[in-house]
């Protein structure tokens, strides 16, 4: 790989812990959120000249979602912030230099295997899953990306490109073999929307077990001024794209969950609606019953349903289902399987037709799928990982510049509205939905713009520090 002047490395790193409680309980899967800590990171970085910067990242350790099992709750939480520990520091003893793209990749593909075996290593029968593993690396990869662009002053997403990157996308990704697709010459700012998008349509999540009407509540509504009920959230925030999670073990109860909340939806004017299954179906019968009957009983609520979200196990070497027939019925979009491109170049090969990214999977790796899938006319979306705080500003950047079916999904301010009151000072925008949609108009600056200058939120001390950390 060639080198430029505007390269970087890594130089040290700061790690913090923000804990977040959420108002009302947040289902996944078979597992509940009622809390999480969000990992945030400062990471400086120096070029040839000398010259450093710092960059900011965050993600939720979301432990329902990001490691699903046997194991308690408290385990896996433990398990993630001591591994963020561990990558505080091979983060700070990473050598390799060039464009943060770059920087990020080579970390991802060498590094990070070895850090999370290591950490494996010392916990025979408890390990650690790569999903969990990258989340935790997400808030380093993310502050890399930021870093990079604050110390050149630019807006990251504006250095994607060839005036500052060593290697065309051939470097990193390989065309499916059904297709003339080539990647050399091309760069991931040739697979952005021109010009990125300033508003976008906001999918609110309907959570199994929020109540939809007066009749499914359970006496423990919060008092604090915001919504509970689906219409209340509708008519407040004039929201007209919802995301309805499912069981994906229980039929009956999916069928009426999709009916009770479609009805509402067209009573409200919604437009659109998605089905997310949770990674919990086993068999594609189970999805085409529901989507059949929906077809010949409710056609209206059935013509809403923009696409279907992972219905079968993220593991796709282990549950190797062939899904075209659910495809056939409506677009099928990897989440919790789409661990990075070749993930979704096998999920292609087994009848996947979209990919939602997620920013909590790297920033990297985010935009390298969005590039792998982009190229190969697969569909695109952009979801959440309910991220608060400073975590939202990336997350909305990234559907901002992509190419997504339909917006962009972000809950934080149905689950913990209050847990962004700094930030949302200075980017109402992001943080409030008006018109079922985001303003991005605030974000300016170099790097991610955040402008932390601008933000005033005390930080805890820092978990850890290492290398040569300044920019605090």
């Amino acid at each position: 790989m060639m080198s430029k002047g505007t390269d970087v490395r890594c130089v040290g790193t700061a790690l913090y812990f923000l804990p977040v409680t959420t108002r009302v309980p947040l289902k996944f899967g078979t597992e509940t959120l009622t809390s999480v800590t969000c990992a945030r990171v400062c990471l400086c970085v120096r070029d040839r000249q000398g010259r450093c910067a710092a960059g900011w990242g965050e993600t939720p350790l979301s432990v329902q979602w990001v490691w699903p099992g046997a194991l308690s709750y408290e385990e896996r939480h433990r398990a993630l912030r001591l591994f963020c520990t561990e990558l505080t520091g091979a983060w700070a003893q990473f050598t390799t230099d060039g464009h943060c793209l770059e920087v990020g990749h080579a970390f991802l593909e060498t590094r990070l295997p070895e850090v999370l075996k290591d950490f494996n290593r010392q916990r025979p029968g408890r390990e650690m899953p790569w999903l969990a593993a990258l989340v935790c690396c997400s808030a380093f990869d993310i502050a890399l990306h930021d870093a990079y662009g604050m110390l050149h002053h630019v807006p990251v997403y504006q250095t994607y490109g060839p005036d500052w990157m060593n290697s065309d996308l051939e470097a990193f990704l390989s065309p499916a073999r059904d297709t003339k697709v080539s990647f050399a010459g091309r760069y991931p700012i040739d697979f952005f929307r021109q010009p990125p998008k300033r508003r976008l349509a906001a999918w609110h999540l309907v959570g199994g077990m929020d109540p939809l009407d007066a009749a499914g509540e359970n006496g423990s509504k919060p008092e604090d001024g915001y919504p509970v009920l689906l219409r209340e959230w509708i008519r407040r925030d004039g929201l007209y794209c919802l995301k309805v999670k499912l069981r994906g073990n229980d039929g009956a109860w999916d069928y009426e969950r999709l009916v009770q909340t479609g009805h509402i939806a067209v009573e409200e004017g919604v437009l659109w609606l998605t089905a997310d299954f949770n990674c919990t179906v086993t068999a594609p019968r189970y999805v085409n019953e529901i989507l059949d009957r929906l077809r010949d009983k409710e056609p209206r609520i059935y013509g809403m349903i923009l696409y279907v979200e992972q219905p079968f196990p993220y593991e796709l070497d282990q549950h190797n289902i062939d899904v075209h027939s659910v495809a056939a019925r409506k677009p099928l979009f990897m989440d919790e399987s789409a661990h990075d491109w070749r993930m979704i170049k096998r999920g292609r090969e087994l009848g996947w037709t979209g990919v939602a990214l997620k920013t909590c999977k790297t920033q990297t790796g985010a935009l390298l799928s969005l590039c792998w899938a982009e190229a190969h006319g697969m569909g695109l979306m952009v979801q959440d990982l309910t991220n608060p705080m400073v975590a939202q500003i990336p997350h909305v950047l990234l559907a901002a510049h992509a190419n997504t079916i339909m917006g962009v999904e972000t809950n934080a301010m149905q689950f913990y509205p209050e847990a962004s009151r700094p930030e949302e000072a200075v980017h109402p925008g992001l943080y409030q939905r008006r018109a079922g949609s985001v303003d991005l108009a605030s974000i300016s600056g170099p790097g991610f713009g955040y402008r932390m200058q601008d933000i005033k939120r005390p930080l805890p001390e820092p978990e850890i520090t290492t290398g040569l950390f300044s920019g605090i």
